[in-house]
């Protein structure tokens, strides 16, 4: 038996099927089936039961997926004490992100864990969804994960900052009369949103309650930035953290009013390294953007003449 077999039939428990269990892995679905099999022959048990409705694991399974679990956490903690004693630390550095938040604080903190640990391999991958993160996290297969906090957050989960949100909409649009926008005045507009699932979307939608129920979609992007420049091409408004609009888009952004923000957090994985619990400090250090702050810089920004309407 080996720590990749373990792995690969967490992943089917988790996935209900070897198809979902594969790209969840990133690996091909027939090395998937082999692991398991074979897993099984040396066992000599069924770990798991093939109904109609996918793999379910069997009662045997159930006590085996236990201690397999066991097994690969102890695995993870035994691989970071090793590298905490080296002297150079090497490996790998799992990071989620929730899409939209951190956009601007990672890459500096990732740039000050790599003058310090320069072999340490980071993959950074971003996830819409809240309750994907939060699987993801209670599976243990983060090193670290960025997101926004919710009513579902770990109790051990660390705050790192308030990301607070802005709305970006095409040159001279009506909104831009005043240095921040009322909520109110946003009812009617049609907006640029983001997948149904995601935490972005959620907040548009908790935005936009009280003031315009029902709003008017133009369009549905996957991306913030996506967002952020087909708004300012005049497809529609779009409301995203204001450290995510991107470069360039500053002066197209604006504040509301009452002050509409989310809380940061970071979840480390049990028995974090010396690797993300460098990261974690380094993620406190950075600068937690704040629209006032976008706001105070507009006109240096912003090319000339193009900010005449709103002072």
């Amino acid at each position: 038996m080996s720590l990749r077999q373990f792995e690969y039939a967490l992943a089917v428990a988790e996935e209900g099927s070897v198809t979902a269990a594969a790209e969840l892995l990133r690996v091909a679905q027939p090395s998937v089936s082999q692991q398991i099999r074979g897993l099984e022959r040396e066992l000599g048990v069924e770990l798991f039961a093939r109904t109609p409705t996918g793999l379910v694991p069997t009662a045997v399974g159930r006590a085996f997926l236990r201690e397999a679990e066991a097994a690969v956490n102890a695995a993870r903690r035994a691989r970071a004490t090793a590298r905490a004693g080296a002297e150079e630390l090497v490996g790998e550095l799992v990071v989620a992100v929730q899409m939209g938040f951190g956009t601007r604080q990672l890459p500096g903190a990732l740039g000050a864990l790599r003058r310090r640990f320069p072999r340490v391999e980071v993959t950074v991958f971003e996830e819409t969804s809240s309750a994907e993160l939060e699987r993801l996290c209670r599976r243990g297969v983060l090193d670290l994960a960025l997101m926004a906090a919710c009513e579902r957050s770990p109790a051990d989960a660390h705050h790192l900052g308030d990301e607070e949100f802005v709305v970006v909409a095409g040159a001279g649009h009506r909104l831009f009369g005043a240095d921040r926008v009322e909520l109110r005045d946003l009812e009617g507009e049609p907006w640029v949103r983001f997948d149904r699932d995601s935490a972005l979307d959620g907040v548009l939608l908790n935005v936009l309650r009280n003031n315009d129920p029902t709003p008017t979609t133009v369009a549905r992007v996957s991306q913030t930035a996506t967002a952020v420049r087909w708004a300012a091409h005049g497809l529609g408004a779009t409301l995203v953290p204001a450290s995510a609009v991107p470069h360039g888009y500053e002066h197209l952004a604006r504040p509301v009013s009452p002050v509409v923000s989310q809380p940061v957090i970071a979840v480390l994985r049990s028995g974090a390294g010396p690797a993300e619990t460098a990261l974690l400090e380094l993620l406190r250090q950075e600068t937690w953007f704040e629209a006032a702050s976008l706001s105070a810089s507009l006109d240096e920004r912003a090319p000339a003449g193009e900010l005449s309407h709103s002072t």
